[in-house]
């Protein structure tokens, strides 16, 4: 477990918490000295070379290498695109749907996904949802669905409305068990925990660095197991998803033989060097250790929550890092606690607070202070009945 002391000296390296409390991760990662260091290296490099594609397309490899580590890949299993959705549109257009045709996903995706299959329902995709019971979904609601016509299951780590986390080990028995694909969005933890696709045994992982990764924006990763690769090629493509992407043949096309053929023009360099920095600090500072960290904020919060009587839309049992409560007016309430200091974001009728290794058990109680003074804005559990909804 990290100490006060550690926390509060990573802490010292993100700027913004001279001025505010910044609880809103699940948006967009604060920006650390060493992100904005490597965005500025970029800018050196330009200003004083010109034109180093060399350079910059090392520090590209450097940044697949990086990540490969972080997930426990293999290099050749990783593509650099410009957004989760870009991954996942580059894995949909490599599939057909003539022997196997239906798309399991639960109703707590965000919305990129069901949008992307739901786009190849004209190639022929019947899309079909796991239902929602409150806030949570149970693997048995997947099952009622999976079968032999099912192609692939993407499936949500953690909802950005409600911060309910998908039993993926179950889901992913039951996928693989009828013959189908499984892809897991991990934009809303990576970053927060240790991260094994392998131990997973995920076909497709998709995450991208705004968040939790600590990044900029405009950067993305897509795992691609190896054994599936060869057979795959995608239609969404461009010449860095080439084998020799500098050869300059319009007239040939072949696809690189490594998850590299799912990515497609020139790379994002400033959004490169903004990134690696980010995931390097957290290796750095240990994800068993943020995990932790993370997990004691999210309970701390949600039994504050319990006993001051709001209903919290987050399972309470949960480990984060987003921790939703209910509302009357979220709206007001955002506004309420801007007022404050204190950056948190808003979905529906959900306040969104979202931890990471940055934040402290003064963030929380800063937060509850406020919920206090403004208990008519907040959904309150009747007497005699559970926090939790």
């Amino acid at each position: 477990m990290l100490t006060d002391t550690q926390v509060h000296e990573i802490r010292s390296r993100f700027r913004i918490f001279q001025r505010k409390i910044y609880l809103n991760t699940c948006s967009q990662g604060a920006l650390s000295d060493a992100v904005e260091h490597g965005m500025n290296e970029f800018i050196s490099s330009w200003h004083e070379q010109g034109s180093p594609w060399e350079t910059w397309v090392e520090r590209y490899e450097a940044a697949r290498t990086a990540f490969a580590e972080f997930i426990h890949a293999s290099p050749d299993e990783v593509a650099i695109v410009t957004s989760v959705s870009a991954g996942i549109n580059g894995i949909a257009s490599a599939l057909n749907f003539r022997e196997r045709n239906k798309v399991v996903m639960g109703e707590f995706e965000f919305p990129t996904m069901g949008h992307v299959w739901l786009a190849h329902a004209v190639r022929g995709a019947d899309v079909q949802f796991a239902k929602a019971e409150g806030n949570t979904i149970p693997a048995a609601n997947y099952e009622k669905l999976i079968d032999r016509n099912t192609l692939i299951v993407p499936l949500t780590h953690v909802c950005f409305k409600n911060g309910f986390r998908t039993q993926v080990g179950a889901i992913e028995k039951m996928a693989h068990s009828a013959g189908a694909l499984v892809m897991l969005d991990d934009y809303q933890d990576c970053g927060t925990r240790p991260v094994d696709v392998k131990a997973m045994n995920l076909d497709f992982y998709v995450a991208g660095t705004l968040k939790y990764l600590l990044g900029p924006p405009g950067l993305a990763f897509l795992y691609v197991r190896k054994e599936l690769i060869p057979s795959l090629a995608p239609s969404v493509t461009g010449w860095f998803g080439q084998a020799n992407p500098f050869a300059y043949n319009p007239k040939h096309f072949e696809l690189s033989p490594s998850a590299r053929r799912f990515e497609s023009g020139s790379p994002s360099m400033p959004n490169v060097y903004g990134a690696l920095p980010g995931f390097q600090m957290l290796q750095e500072i240990g994800m068993k250790d943020i995990a932790g960290h993370v997990e004691n904020l999210a309970q701390s919060l949600l039994t504050r929550a319990r006993d001051l009587g709001i209903l919290a839309k987050t399972p309470a049992g949960s480990s984060g890092p987003l921790v939703v409560l209910q509302c009357n007016d979220s709206g007001q309430m955002l506004q309420n606690l801007a007022q404050s200091g204190i950056v948190v974001s808003n979905r529906f009728d959900g306040l969104r607070i979202s931890f990471h290794v940055y934040n402290t058990l003064d963030d929380v109680n800063a937060v509850v202070e406020v919920l206090k003074k403004n208990m008519h804005l907040m959904a309150v559990a009747p007497a005699g009945v559970a926090s939790h909804d």
